[in-house]
């Protein structure tokens, strides 16, 4: 009976992209660089996400009609079998298979067994630093044990066995025995993972022999599906009008900008020295220079010779970290626009102005606009990955680094703008105790090998207000949760708190490759009145963690220690949903603590008295 192999066209940029492994009804693939993809591919139009990526253009792989993605001529993205290395259950022989030996919509099977039996993928496969995929050489796993002279009088390298022994347990169990004439060698899995003297081969799977790097990073050997194997760098941006978006300055207009700041002149004399980078940045983040005008600038004026110029075909050993929060929040705080077929927002309120009583006035006083977003369009463009840590070597996309597009898949949704009053934003900033609280944490943030990263969402400097709005939007999606119809995992954020571009709001809004994205629960939940009593559940909600008191004292907790009063029970979301990676959370800040007051502190505390005063009132 021929199978059917499927994958979503969103799953092409994430979970499943350009280097991941995919596994599906028990065999293994990994997915290709974009240079083997079909050319009948989907455009995908994003002209401001493909500006501040330095790319031409984005595509979407094509659906295939069928949805066998296993038939050498169906569209769609390729993606070939991996590891190939494989292994029979019955008879324990294991078998290199080879693309020479797939056949359309039938499974690897053992050749030596009848009747057939499926074949299997191994457990573990090799990853390096430098972003390089491959096989376990178990032929050498099972020689390792020998001296040099021993292991090669073995010259047969294609019978091995995989045993599994009923005396052990756990990895100790398993075993990789060579069955070849004379030979006999094994070793069990006991410590297989790890670094073992293996070498790289310098490419993935997909590459072929000619474009082998020559990597000398140690070999880690890891299970197939262990997190460290792929660490996608996505980017993505709303399309909004081109109209909402702030006129771009001219080149004129934006080098005197530079000229004229205060950050200008200590950038010229520390040009050429560490702190070159420091000046570079608060300068980037203050005009919206990018680093070719700051270059032609100091070259002009410290006489200086200017970097060399890019290379032609775009290739870049690190990726592009665009911020495209302006033009977004410009975008819901201007007048709403005519509707279109990819943008359609619409000004709302909490329903709260003829309100006089508690909790309503304090929750009223403590929020701006609101916006909620009817149609959204969203762009998702995978740039490359990395392996073994976030920090690691960055591989584009395009492997073979000769494409000017990336792969990027579009999807529709609505959403709900939130932005916070900025008096009583700024009077809750100002407080020592709040600055005290936050600067702990953004000195975890300057420990962390992720700071590069997440500084591309803070903003130059971790602000109290991002925190702030970071946990609201948190909180906010759990509660939404349970009265919107979708899934914590269905719902994402995008927060605006930049100071240096005077933002304080966030975005909630879904975004989904399919019908439900556009439901209506969202929007239909951020009408009066409804949104305002969804925020006060959430206020009271957050007020207590079954966690708690750890959860409320921890001074640091999660990774690297970038949360504080947060974790799994009440403030963490799945992966997908946030922008940060689950970090730079503190429920402190939004419903206060023993050291610390929240913004919303009052609104706890005015709902606390109210339901304490309606009980007195109940009749006994």
């Amino acid at each position: 009976m021929s199978r059917r192999l499927r994958v979503r066209q969103a799953q092409t940029v994430l979970p499943f992209g350009v280097g991941a492994v995919f596994d599906i009804q028990g065999e293994s693939f990994v997915a290709t660089g974009i240079g083997d993809w079909p050319r009948r591919r989907q455009e995908v139009e994003s002209p401001r996400l493909a500006s501040r990526l330095g790319v031409s253009a984005f595509y979407a792989a094509p659906p295939a009609a069928d949805d066998r993605f296993d038939r050498p001529d169906a569209a769609g993205a390729p993606y070939i079998r991996f590891p190939s290395w494989l292994f029979c259950g019955a008879c324990r022989r294991m078998i290199r298979w080879r693309i020479a030996d797939e056949k359309a919509g039938v499974p690897p099977r053992c050749p030596g067994c009848s009747p057939v039996r499926r074949l299997a993928p191994m457990r573990f496969v090799q990853i390096c630093a430098g972003g390089h995929l491959g096989d376990v050489d178990w032929w050498f796993w099972a020689h390792s044990r020998l001296d040099p002279a021993a292991r090669q009088s073995c010259d047969t390298r294609d019978r091995l066995r995989f045993n599994v022994s009923e005396r052990a347990t756990g990895l100790e169990a398993l075993s990789v025995l060579c069955t070849a004439k004379g030979c006999g060698a094994g070793r069990d899995l006991l410590d297989v993972l790890g670094t073992h003297g293996m070498r790289c081969s310098g490419r993935n799977p997909w590459q072929r022999r000619g474009e082998a790097a020559d990597c000398t990073k140690p070999v880690q050997v890891v299970q197939r599906t262990a997190g460290n194997l792929y660490y996608p760098v996505v980017s993505s941006a709303l399309d909004i009008p081109e109209s909402d978006a702030p006129a771009a300055l001219t080149d004129e207009a934006l080098a005197e900008r530079v000229r004229s700041s205060d950050m200008w002149v200590p950038l010229c004399r520390a040009h050429g020295g560490p702190a070159e980078d420091a000046f570079r940045g608060l300068l980037k983040d203050e005009t919206g220079a990018d680093d070719a005008l700051l270059d032609a600038l100091l070259a002009e004026e410290t006489g200086s010779a200017p970097p060399p110029p890019a290379r032609a075909d775009g290739a870049s050993d690190e990726p592009a970290s665009p911020d495209l929060s302006r033009e977004e929040w410009a975008a819901f705080m201007s007048p709403a626009p005519p509707a279109t077929r990819d943008f359609a927002v619409r000004e709302s309120e909490l329903g709260l102005g003829q309100e006089d009583a508690e909790p309503w006035v304090s929750l009223r006083e403590r929020f701006g606009r609101v916006v909620l977003a009817d149609r959204l369009r969203e762009v998702r463009a995978l740039q490359g990955f990395r392996r073994v840590s976030p920090t690691s070597a960055f591989v584009p996309a395009d492997t073979a680094r000769r494409l000017r597009w990336l792969p990027a898949v579009e999807v529709f949704g609505e959403g709900l703008f939130l932005t916070l009053d900025k008096d009583e934003l700024t009077k809750w900033e100002d407080d020592d105790r709040v600055r005290r609280r936050v600067a702990g944490l953004r000195t975890d943030l300057g420990r962390s090998f992720q700071q590069d990263r997440l500084g591309t969402v803070t903003g130059a400097e971790l602000s109290p207000r991002f925190v702030l709005l970071h946990t609201l939007g948190h909180l906010l999606i759990r509660q939404l949760s349970f009265e919107s119809g979708y899934s914590t995992a269905s719902l994402r954020e995008r927060v605006y708190a930049r100071p240096e571009h005077d933002q304080y709001g966030v975005l909630v809004y879904t975004a989904a490759g399919d019908a439900e994205g556009t439901l209506g629960g969202l929007v239909q939940q951020g009408e009066p009145p409804r949104l305002a009593e969804t925020l006060l559940r959430m206020a009271e909600a957050a007020a207590w963690c079954s966690a708690d008191p750890l959860c409320a004292e921890h001074s640091g907790q999660g990774f690297d220690n970038l949360n504080r009063a947060a974790c799994h029970a009440c403030a963490l979301l799945p992966e997908t949903s946030c922008e940060t990676g689950n970090t730079l959370l503190d429920r402190a800040l939004v419903v206060g603590g023993d050291q610390v007051p929240g913004y919303f502190e009052p609104v706890v505390a005015q709902a606390r008295s109210a339901a304490a005063a309606a009980v007195e009132r109940r009749p006994r």
